[in-house]
């Protein structure tokens, strides 16, 4: 199948500048890339195509190539095109990165200074900590215990054994990455045999087997803010896992997991819950007496209350983490069929219901409502 026309690709005219490219490219590979779309062929094939297109036209000899000859012109099967490195696509693609994962993005490396070997940013660590309703209400401090990683006393962070020292890699001089040349790519990775470090270790330190660094677990402090919800992240900096070759520390997400409440169902501020009453309270009406997360609550419900009718009390919810004001709570009321019943209130009852019933509809308009709509469906 023929190859569409890279400008095409991208969305830009033939004039566009190296910014405008850039820009076309970083757009579309932050929409289509596969860690945004897992379970998507098409996605992952469009991120290809602009990732292609991008090489091509963010490289000056490629690009001119291309707009002299088109496809074949940077074709290395036919021979056409110049050679060029991939710095400007190696540049784009790293800033994507730290849009889609942050600032560096999880253990993300970019060159040292000078050449030297790469450093990479720690990863980040979550910690799911599982809490009450009523702690996210009202907020509290906790402690937490989380791996964390020291420097190895005996190497004092070198990895390499007591008496000796790293060396150089031979294999990139020192400076972590090796550059690869296939036709007219010049592709720039880490070094296989130092793994960006710049160096080897002939004699590994016993205590820490090269890495320079022991697992241990710390205690850290949080403070969880009144009104948190279920799935909040709560970020601790530089509680993650160290940076490698100078690179900064990833961070500590404490992400928010609330406990299924006997009482309530929480939706956003407000707070939900069944409020079971009495046949007869439900007839009668009369003051109820209802629980919230701050005490009791009262109100009065008036006679002939249907099951279902839902009251709400303002208020009574909870304030948000980024709300002015509390939510509130929504009663539901669930009439109660009375069980268990002696032979007495048996009588009573079969004596209500003669009575209910010559009273006629007034007593029970929803029967009556009900009842004629199914006469009228029959006739």
């Amino acid at each position: 199948m023929a190859k569409r026309d890279f400008y095409e690709i991208l969305g830009v005219a033939k004039n566009a500048t190296d910014d405008d490219i850039k820009k076309a490219y970083r757009k579309l590979a932050m929409k289509h890339h596969p860690d945004r779309n897992p379970d998507s062929k098409g996605a992952e094939d469009k991120f290809k195509e602009a990732k292609e297109a991008y090489e091509m036209l963010s490289d000056p000899q490629k690009r001119d190539a291309y707009d002299r000859y088109g496809h074949a012109g940077v074709d290395p099967n036919m021979g056409g095109g110049g050679g060029g490195g991939a710095g400007g696509f190696a540049d784009a693609f790293g800033d994507i990165f730290g849009d889609i994962f942050g600032g560096g993005g999880g253990g993300g490396g970019r060159g040292g200074r000078g050449g030297g070997p790469q450093v990479y940013r720690g990863a980040d660590l979550r910690y799911n900590l599982e809490i009450t309703l009523e702690q996210a209400a009202h907020g509290f401090d906790t402690t937490i215990r989380v791996p964390s990683w020291d420097e190895c006393e005996p190497c004092h962070g070198s990895g390499a054994k007591p008496g000796t020292e790293p060396i150089t890699c031979p294999t990139c001089g020192g400076h972590g990455q090796v550059r690869m040349q296939q036709g007219f790519f010049s592709i720039q990775q880490t070094c296989p045999k130092c793994h960006g470090s710049g160096k080897i270790i002939p004699e590994p330190c016993p205590s820490c087997a090269g890495a320079g660094r022991i697992k241990r677990n710390k205690t850290l402090e949080v403070k969880i803010p009144s009104g948190i919800d279920d799935g909040m992240r709560i970020r601790s900096s530089g509680n993650g896992e160290p940076g490698m070759n100078g690179g900064p520390t990833g961070d500590l997400y404490v992400e928010i997991h609330i406990k299924p409440h006997a009482v309530f169902q929480r939706e956003g501020d407000d707070l939900h819950c069944e409020m079971p009453i009495s046949f007869a309270k439900a007839a009668l009406g009369g003051e109820i007496e209802v629980p919230t997360l701050n005490g009791k609550a009262s109100f009065t419900i008036p006679d002939g209350t249907q099951s279902g009718k839902t009251f709400r009390l303002r208020s009574k919810g909870i304030k948000g983490v980024r709300s002015g004001y509390a939510g509130d709570l929504f009663c539901h009321v669930v009439v109660e069929t009375p069980v268990k019943l002696s032979d007495r209130q048996k009588e009573l009852l079969q004596e209500f219901e003669q009575l209910t019933s010559e009273g006629g509809a007034k007593h029970s308009p929803q029967s009556k409502s009900w009842k004629d709509k199914v006469k009228e469906f029959f006739e």
